[in-house]
């Protein structure tokens, strides 16, 4: 095994941590209310989570302007597919496992908004208008349909102090992306710091 002294089951887990309060069981609501909206509509950012059918998991970054995510109704939802680097791993992943979760971010605030639901690959032309940005309209979207929401406390963000200025390390500190993926890939670093610089300037949309 890669770890010892490992638990096997539910009970095992219960018996150590107990079980959530009242107020943490009945947060869950099956659908957006006027309050998860009005979160969704203030959030420039959220992580897509999903898996295939082996269960096989990844999570991706989404983000544009506050309101990018285009709410349709109560149970319906759709997130734009942006340019990215092709690898398409929530598309993949989608279409052979429909079951995802997202958590939507507001910048500077603590709390979270979790989505679990079914999504689905559109091209849904209609919908794809409605989320043009830059001139540019999305090729598909992902579309959800919403099955469990409910906010996500503060503590994690309290203990990593993600949203204190003062807590980050100085720019120079910071790990080089240019540095890695040149290592990663035994190619020359300046020549992946031109073709990020290019991605980013000229293929955000």
């Amino acid at each position: 095994m890669a770890f010892h002294d490992v638990f096997t089951s539910e009970e095992e887990l219960r018996e150590l941590l107990g079980y959530p309060s009242d107020v943490v069981t009945r947060k869950v609501i099956g659908a957006m209310d006027a309050h998860c909206k009005d979160y969704i509509a203030q959030s420039p950012f959220v992580m897509v989570a999903t898996s295939n059918q082996d269960g096989s998991c990844d999570v991706s970054p989404r983000g544009d302007a506050p309101g990018f995510v285009l709410v349709l109704d109560d149970h319906r939802l759709v997130i734009p597919e942006r340019p990215g680097n092709r690898r398409i791993d929530s598309l993949r992943n989608i279409i052979s496992n429909p079951h995802i979760g997202l958590i939507f971010l507001i910048p500077g605030m603590e709390e979270t908004l979790r989505i679990n639901g079914r999504a689905y690959v559109t091209r849904d032309e209609e919908l794809l208008q409605k989320m043009q940005a830059m001139g540019k309209t999305p090729q598909l979207a992902i579309g959800v349909v919403v099955e469990e929401c409910y906010m996500h406390c503060a503590k994690a963000f309290k203990r990593s102090g993600l949203w204190n200025a003062g807590s980050w390390p100085a720019k120079e500190e910071l790990p080089s992306a240019a540095r890695i993926i040149a290592a990663h890939t035994s190619l020359d670093e300046s020549q992946i710091v031109r073709g990020l610089e290019e991605s980013y300037t000229k293929r955000l949309y």
